[in-house]
C-alpha cells in the first residue's frame, strides 16, 4: 500500500516528514518512492535524464535511496509573474498559463499524474505521497489534483500534518477534517503535530483532546528540530533574515533576495559554514558591510533586474565591484551581470535592457527552449577564487543564451569560469556561471570562504564534514516521537 501526507496549511512540514518516513521504510528493507502530483516551487532539480522536478521530490528520492524521476513530480508549476506560471509536465516545459486558465485544464492533467503514480507503484510497490498546501480548500475541490483529486482516485490512507508553532492547532486539525468531502474524510488514518517547542508532556492532554474530537489516532508530537536538507520553496525564506548583529571574525555574504528567486538551496552549505554570516538582502537595503555579494537564480531575470535597478541595488553592486568586493551571479544572476539582455517575449518583458555591465556578455531570450542538464565541470583556474576550485558538479536549468561580446562598453575584460562556460572578470572577483549547485560542492565553498578570510586576515580552517546522513538523523527523530508501528502497517513488505 501507500500513504498520503497532507497538511492543514503550507509549510507545516509535509515534505520533511514524507522524507523521514521514506528513510524509515528503506532502513527496514521496504521498497518505496516519493510522489507529489503537483508542486509549485521555484526550487527545482534536474534528473539524470535531464527532466525538471521539484527539489522536494529529488530530496525525498535520496531519502528513499532511489534515483529522482519525473514520475515522482509529474506537474511542477513555476511562478514567473503577471499571475502566470510555467507548467513543467513530466519534466519538460509544457506552457505558460494563468491560474484561472490552469484550473480549466486540470482534468486533462490528472490522468498524467495517475499514470505516473501507477508506474511508480509497479516499480517500487509503496509510495509516500505528499499533498500540496492546505488540504481543505473548499473552492478547489472540484478541480484540485494535488490533494482531493489524487486522494479520490487512489484511495490511500491520509496522515494529516499540523504545525503547532503557528497556533490554533485544534482548529487546524478539527477544521480541516470537518471540511473534507464525505468520501475523503474516512481516509484520514492519523494526525501528526509538528514543530512543538518546550516540554512535550505539557501537551499530553492536547493529544487526548484531538483524538477524542477527531476520532482519529494521533501518531505523535514532533519537537522542533533542524536537519540539513533542502527547503522546498520560498516560504522558508521568511525564516532567513538580514543579520542585524555584525559578527567579528566572520566574513559576511549578501544573497540578493529577488522576488522570483529560484534554487536558493544552492547556498545551504555556505549558510552552515562556521566562518560565514549569510544574509538574504532585499534590493535597496545596505550592501556596504558585505565581503561578497551573490545574485542568485531567478524565474524572471528581466523583472528582477528592473527591480534591482529601481531600488538602487544595481548601482550598489557596481560600486562594490569597483571597490574589489566579490560579486557572483548564478544563472539569472549571471545574465544580469552582462552588458545587455534582449527578450523577444520569452520572459514576458519584450525589449532590450541594460545589464550591470560587470561582464562583457549579452543574453538573448529568443526561444521557449530550456536547458536542463546535470553537469560536471573543471574550473578554468583563473583568479584568486577559481584557482582554488578543481572539479565541481551541479546542473543547468535556464532559458536564454549568453554570448561574450567585444563591441559593447563594459567595465571588465573576461575569462572563462569553466571550459566553454561562464565568465570571470579580469580582476577574478566578478564571476558569472549557469552552474546551479556550485556552492553545494565543498571545494567551491572552501575556495570562496578561504579567500575572503585571508583578505580580512582571519584564520581559515576547512570545516569538518558530518559522517552521518541527515536523512538518518531525520528518521531517528521520527522513530523517537511517532507511533512508527502504526505508520508501517499501511505499507506492503
Amino acid at each position: 500500500m501507500s500513504v498520503m501526507i497532507f497538511g492543514t496549511a503550507s509549510h507545516v512540514g509535509k515534505s520533511t516528514i514524507a522524507a523521514g518516513i521514506l528513510r524509515l521504510l528503506i532502513r527496514r528493507g521496504i521498497s518505496c518512492a516519493p510522489f507529489k502530483s503537483q508542486n509549485m516551487s521555484l526550487n527545482s532539480w534536474i534528473t539524470e535524464d535531464g527532466d525538471e522536478i521539484g527539489i522536494a521530490q529529488a530530496m525525498q528520492a535520496h531519502a528513499a535511496r532511489c534515483k529522482p524521476s519525473a514520475l515522482m513530480n509529474p506537474i511542477l508549476l513555476k511562478p514567473k509573474g503577471s499571475h502566470s506560471s510555467q507548467i513543467i509536465l513530466l519534466g519538460k516545459p509544457y506552457s505558460d498559463i494563468t491560474a484561472e486558465t490552469y484550473f480549466t485544464i486540470t482534468p486533462t492533467l490528472l490522468p498524467h499524474c495517475l499514470t505516473a503514480a501507477k508506474t511508480l507503484i509497479e516499480q517500487y510497490t509503496n509510495l509516500v505521497i505528499e499533498g500540496a498546501g492546505s488540504t481543505a480548500e473548499l473552492n478547489l475541490y472540484d478541480r484540485d489534483i494535488a490533494n482531493i483529486g489524487i486522494a479520490r482516485a487512489l484511495q490511500y490512507p491520509i496522515i494529516l500534518v499540523a504545525d503547532i508553532e503557528r497556533g490554533g492547532v485544534f482548529a487546524q486539525v478539527y477544521g480541516t477534517i470537518s471540511l473534507l468531502p464525505p468520501d475523503i474524510k474516512p481516509l484520514v488514518a492519523g494526525i501528526i503535530i509538528n514543530k512543538f517547542q518546550g516540554d512535550p508532556a505539557l501537551f499530553d492532554s492536547g493529544l487526548e483532546i484531538l483524538k477524542d474530537l477527531c476520532h482519529v489516532p494521533v501518531l505523535g508530537l514532533l519537537p522542533y528540530a533542524h536537519f540539513d536538507i533542502p527547503d522546498e520553496d520560498s516560504l522558508s525564506l521568511r525564516d532567513r533574515k538580514v543579520n542585524s548583529r555584525y559578527e567579528k571574525e566572520k566574513v559576511h555574504i549578501a544573497i540578493i533576495r529577488l522576488l522570483y528567486i529560484s534554487n536558493f538551496t544552492d547556498f545551504a552549505l555556505l549558510e552552515s559554514d562556521p566562518h560565514v554570516s549569510v544574509s538574504y538582502v532585499v534590493p535597496g537595503e545596505d550592501l556596504t558591510i558585505y565581503d561578497a555579494i551573490i545574485i542568485p537564480g531567478t524565474k524572471n531575470t528581466i523583472r528582477d533586474l528592473l527591480t534591482m535597478q529601481e531600488a538602487g541595488a544595481a548601482d550598489a553592486i557596481i560600486a562594490a565591484a569597483k571597490q574589489g568586493i566579490v560579486v557572483i551571479g548564478i544563472c539569472g544572476g549571471y545574465q544580469m551581470l552582462g552588458c545587455m539582455l534582449h527578450d523577444s517575449g520569452v520572459e514576458e518583458e519584450e525589449g532590450t535592457y541594460k545589464g550591470l555591465g560587470l561582464l562583457p556578455c549579452v543574453t538573448v531570450f529568443d526561444s521557449y527552449e530550456k536547458v536542463t542538464t546535470q553537469v560536471t565541470r573543471t574550473s578554468s583556474g583563473f583568479g584568486p577564487i577559481f584557482s582554488r576550485i578543481g572539479t565541481v558538479s551541479g546542473y543547468e536549468i535556464h532559458m536564454g543564451k549568453t554570448f561574450p561580446v567585444e563591441s559593447l562598453e563594459c567595465t571588465n575584460d573576461v575569462h572563462s569560469a569553466f571550459e566553454h562556460e561562464g565568465a570571470i572578470s579580469d580582476s577574478g572577483l566578478v564571476i558569472g556561471t549557469y552552474l546551479h549547485g556550485l556552492f553545494t560542492n565543498q571545494n567551491a565553498v572552501n575556495a570562496l570562504v578561504s579567500y575572503l578570510c585571508e583578505k580580512k586576515g582571519y584564520l581559515y580552517t576547512e570545516p569538518e564534514q558530518s559522517p552521518t546522513d541527515p536523512f538518518d538523523h531525520l528518521a531517528d527523530h521520527l522513530e523517537r516521537y511517532l507511533d512508527v508501528k502504526e505508520i508501517l502497517r499501511h505499507f506492503k513488505y
